[in-house]
Order: structure tokens, then C-alpha cells, then sequence
């Protein structure tokens, strides 16, 4: 038989043969067209999604919401809160990068800003709750966007602190090298962000920003129901829903619920972060790639659209490149004109040096200002409010501690473990953001209930609260340290023949470090703030209180008690304040120093 010569098309002498590989090189043309229809497809639905919600928003506001506990009411107040935990992400990713960035490099502003920082984060919602919703209801009187962008900053300030903690820790860990080869190719401050400092932190923003979105989950139910004096505050959304159902002892409601949100993480998961992680694996540092790779549909229907490529290739990579050359121009004109410029200093920079001094002073006159007001507003406050507030203080501290020694003891192995198993993580990270984004206090009810039973109450029942609400930062902070360890510090304990002892104390702990340290300290400001959830909590048309600064705070928003909110905010702020000083900055320095890839 003659042999096909080389570069030739073989025939077949069978007609079966033939229609195969017609059929092959029709599948070869037609699937990018398909995979462009799916990109059009989603364009579409999230351009009808934005003209419902903005349709909704300008509507006037209710003066008394219902919520319906009918099932066919799931999908559009599921629609509403997703909207709602959409857009408080966004603004906390675009807070936590500006805010991260400005700490790690301004020295003089970079204590203040990461005190500020500590104390925000356990601040507990409903502290910020009455200004916040009041603010925003006075700027637009007239439009439900009013209450609608009271309820998305709420969840912002449960959501955005841990992501800027992360990108903060992320910036200090920078490579010694790789910092100094961004300063030889003289690299922009825009050119090191985008191409140096957002992607070594990708890892940790993309597993905190599961944890963030995990966390709007959990304080779904205190921002879209909530009230405040004798004012009853409440969105159409799937918090709203739960808490109506929890409030009226309806398992049936509390089931569906739970029923769709299960559907909405698992549907996120797929649809968002398993191929957010997937992409950044590739900024891995590391001399030696690893072998292992997670997969995503999602992110493979992507980069192979035909459709997708086209619009990357005439828009995004030019807009790019001109981009990046004018900085460069800009920056070479820059440094011949102070190269050329005469030495005595022009009245531009004289008053880009007063100008910070300026700002200082004024925001010094506001603090004077407001500390004043404080303390008039707190001259009701009597000596026996403030011994009982101190003692709250005292057990919510204990509980606090405690809860995060008990989440540290099983997030740290199990973090490692699947950081270190990408077919454990395929399994393991779905299940595990399931279980961290189902609020809580949905199932405290039952949790609640078998406790009575047998023989606790709501002072250990708020420490479960509390653990479940704060193990997860713990645990996807270990899972992203676990992760961003290099491959060939991995590989070189196994060429040397490190006993489980040896790799966890050289390779593991001080590769996770940073990302562990980040992880507790989200977690103490998570547990502070799930303390006002924890520890008054309504239970079948009763309200359940246990002693703690959480339940006195809860307490004070519900009879819109001003003093005793703001004293309960100025001893959390105090206590986190002196956490930080004394354990959390000490271990922050070490981790920048001692445990750095360098």
C-alpha cells in the first residue's frame, strides 16, 4: 500500500471515515462560535440586571416593608441581595487597595492608619448602623436608593477590612529583589502597582475576598432588617426573608432560604472565584512551577472565545501599552526638568510642604471638635451603667480570645492541608465557603435550642456564635499562605528528607505567617463584631441576653440609647487598641522581617 507523503491529508477508503472527520473539523469551527454566544449571553443578563435594579432604586421609598415568606418571593429577593453584596465587594476592593497602599508606604501616616484600621474592624455593625442609615435617608428622602446604599455600606464596614489587611501585609512582603528591579527599570508608582504589588497579592485578595463576601452573607440579616427606636427598618432581600422567618419560627421559610442561598454560593464559587483562584495561580512566586494546576469551565470558556480575544486584542493590550509609555514619557520629562530646574524652591512645592500640615491641623480641629461633643453626650451615662459596661467588656474579651484559640487549633492544619492538595481544594474550598457564608444566626435558633437541652445557655452559645462566624478568616488565610508557599522551598524539605516536625517549623509556619497573622487579627475584629449577633439574640418573639459589651451595644441600638452606643464603641476601640500595641504590631514587624521571601 502507498504511504501519504509528509505534509499531505491521508484519505480514507471508507466512507464512515470520512463523515468522522468532516464532522471534527465542523465541531473545530463551530465551538468558538458557541463559546462566544455563552460571553453574549452573560453580557446580556447582567445588562438586564442593572436596568431591574436601577428601576427598583428610583422607585419612592415604602414607609413599611413586607416581607413575603411565599418561595416564589426567593428569587427576586435573592436578585436584590446579591446586587447588594456585589456592589459593597466592589467598593471594599477599591477601599482596601487605596487604603492598604497608602499605609505600606507613607511612614509618617503608617501607625495611625493600621491603629485606625484595627479599630475599625471591630467596631460592630450596628454601631455605624444609626449614622449611616440616617445619612443616607436624609440625602435622598425621596428614593428608595436612600436605604438601599444605607444597607450596601453596612455591609461594606462587615466586609472590607480583613481584604485591606491583606493587601497591606501583601505589600510589606514584597521581595527585596523584586522591589529593587521595579526601581532599576524605573517603573511608575501606576506601572508597580499594576504589573508588581496587585499581583503578588492576588492570592490573598482573591481568598479574602471570599471571606468578605462570606461575611456580607453573615451580616445579610442585621442590614436589611433592623430597628432603631421606634423606626422599623426593612429591604426586600434574602436577610430580610431569613429574619422574618427565624423571628416567626417558620422552619419551612428558613429551609427554602437557606435552600437558595446554598444555590447562590455554590453557583459564585463556579461562576467567580473557582476561576479567580485558578488565574492566580500563575502569581505564584516561585523558581520552580508546579505541577499541579486547578481548572475552571468558566475561565477555559474565556481565554478560548474567539470573541473575547478580539476585544482584548483592539482595546484592552493597546489602551495598555499606551498607557504604560505615557508614563514613561512623562516620567523621563519629569526627571529632566528637576534635573535641569534651578535649586531654590518654587512656590508649587512650597505649598505641596505646607499643604500636608494644613490638612493635619484641620482634621486635628475635627477630632477636638467631635471628642467635645462626645463627652457632652455622654455626661447622662451614670457609675453604675459604666461598672456594667466594664464588666460586659470583660466577658466579651474572654469570649473573643477564646473563640479564637479554638478556631486557630483546627484552621491551621486543615488550611495547610488543603493549600498543599489542589484536589482537595477543588472539593474542600466550595464546602467550605458554603459553610462560612451561611449566616450563622440562621441556624443559632437550633443551635441555641440544644444547648438549653443540655444544660447551656447563651454564654456558651455566643462562643459557638462567635467561632462560627470568625474560623473562616482564620482558615482561608491559611489556605492562601499554604498556597503561595514556593514550589521549591517544597520540594527542597523533600530532597532533605524533613520529618513532619522539621517542615512544619523551616517551611510551613513561617510560610504562612504572614498570611496567619492577617487571618487572626480578621478574626478578632470578626468576633467583636459578631459579639452584638452573639450575645442578644430574639428567639421566638423573646429576646435572649447574656452579660457582654455585644449585648449592651444591641440592646442600646434597639431604644436608641446614644450614650451607652458610644461608650460600648469607645471601650471596644480602647481594648483593640491596646491588643494591637502589645501583640498583633510586634508579631506584623516580624512577619516583615523575619519571615519574608526574599
Amino acid at each position: 500500500m502507498r504511504l501519504p507523503q509528509f505534509g499531505s491529508v491521508p484519505s480514507f477508503s471508507n466512507t464512515p471515515g470520512r463523515e468522522l472527520l468532516a464532522r471534527s473539523q465542523v465541531l473545530k469551527r463551530s465551538w468558538p462560535f458557541v463559546l462566544d454566544l455563552c460571553v453574549a449571553a452573560m453580557g446580556l443578563a447582567c445588562f438586564y440586571a442593572v436596568v431591574r435594579i436601577c428601576m427598583f432604586w428610583a422607585g419612592p421609598p415604602s414607609e413599611q416593608m413586607v416581607v413575603s415568606l411565599s418561595p416564589r418571593s426567593l428569587p427576586l429577593y435573592a436578585f436584590y441581595s446579591v446586587v447588594r453584596i456585589f456592589l459593597a465587594y466592589v467598593l471594599s476592593l477599591v477601599f482596601a487597595i487605596t487604603y492598604g497602599y497608602t499605609a505600606a508606604y507613607n511612614k509618617r501616616v503608617e501607625p495611625l492608619m493600621i491603629a485606625a484600621l484595627d479599630i475599625m474592624q471591630s467596631i460592630p455593625v450596628l454601631s455605624f448602623l444609626p449614622p449611616v442609615m440616617l445619612a443616607m435617608i436624609r440625602l435622598f428622602p425621596t428614593r428608595h436608593i436612600g436605604v438601599e446604599l444605607g444597607a450596601i455600606v453596612l455591609i461594606f464596614t462587615g466586609a472590607v477590612w480583613n481584604m485591606a489587611f491583606s493587601f497591606y501585609s501583601s505589600l510589606k512582603s514584597i521581595p527585596r529583589e523584586l522591589v529593587e528591579a521595579t526601581n532599576i527599570y524605573r517603573y511608575s508608582a501606576p506601572q508597580r502597582l499594576f504589573q508588581l504589588e496587585l499581583p503578588f497579592a492576588a492570592i490573598g485578595l482573591v481568598w479574602n475576598s471570599i471571606m468578605s463576601v462570606a461575611g456580607g452573607w453573615f451580616f445579610l440579616m442585621a442590614c436589611e432588617m433592623f430597628h432603631f427606636g421606634s423606626r422599623d427598618f426593612r429591604l426586600p432581600g434574602l436577610g430580610s426573608y431569613l429574619q422574618t422567618a427565624a423571628d416567626a419560627g417558620n422552619g419551612h421559610a428558613i429551609l427554602y432560604g437557606l435552600l437558595t442561598m446554598v444555590a447562590i454560593i455554590v453557583a459564585t464559587d463556579q461562576l467567580v472565584w473557582r476561576p479567580l483562584i485558578t488565574w492566580s495561580d500563575k502569581f505564584k512566586f516561585e523558581q520552580v512551577e508546579s505541577s499541579k494546576h486547578g481548572s475552571s469551565p468558566l475561565l477555559h470558556i474565556l481565554t478560548h472565545s474567539a470573541g473575547v480575544q478580539a476585544i482584548l486584542k483592539h482595546t484592552t493590550v493597546p489602551l495598555g501599552e499606551a498607557f504604560y509609555q505615557r508614563l514613561a514619557k512623562a516620567r523621563a520629562a519629569r526627571m529632566e526638568k528637576l534635573a535641569t530646574a534651578p535649586a531654590q524652591e518654587t512656590g508649587a512645592a512650597a505649598a505641596a510642604r505646607v499643604l500636608p500640615w494644613v490638612l493635619i491641623l484641620v482634621v486635628a480641629a475635627a477630632v477636638v471638635f467631635a471628642a467635645q461633643r462626645a463627652l457632652i453626650l455622654l455626661s447622662p451615662v451614670d457609675r453604675a451603667q459604666y461598672a456594667e459596661l466594664l464588666k460586659g467588656a470583660g466577658a466579651t474579651f474572654l469570649r473573643v480570645n477564646f473563640s479564637l484559640l479554638l478556631a486557630a487549633g483546627w484552621t491551621i492544619p486543615v488550611g495547610v492541608a488543603i493549600g498543599f492538595n489542589p484536589r482537595l481544594a477543588r472539593i474542600a474550598q466550595p464546602l467550605a465557603q458554603i459553610a462560612a457564608s451561611v449566616p450563622a444566626t440562621a441556624l443559632f435558633p437550633v443551635i441555641l435550642l440544644a444547648l438549653v437541652r443540655l444544660g447551656g445557655g447563651l454564654g456558651l452559645g455566643s462562643i459557638v456564635l462567635m467561632l462560627l462566624g470568625t474560623q473562616w478568616y482564620i482558615l482561608f488565610n491559611v489556605i492562601a499562605g499554604a498556597m503561595a508557599i514556593p514550589t521549591d522551598l517544597k520540594e527542597v524539605a523533600t530532597l532533605f528528607r524533613f520529618s513532619r516536625f522539621e517542615r512544619w517549623r523551616k517551611v510551613i509556619l513561617p510560610g504562612i505567617f504572614p498570611y496567619l497573622i492577617t487571618g487572626m487579627v480578621t478574626a478578632s475584629g470578626g468576633a467583636w463584631n459578631a459579639s452584638i449577633i452573639a450575645e442578644y439574640f430574639r428567639l421566638n418573639n423573646r429576646t435572649l441576653t447574656t452579660l457582654g459589651l455585644g449585648a449592651q451595644i444591641s440592646s442600646a441600638t434597639e431604644h436608641g440609647q446614644f450614650p451607652i452606643l458610644l461608650l460600648g464603641t469607645i471601650l471596644i476601640s480602647l481594648m483593640v487598641v491596646t491588643t494591637n500595641r502589645l501583640v498583633w504590631r510586634p508579631l506584623y514587624r516580624l512577619a516583615e522581617t523575619r519571615y519574608r521571601l526574599g
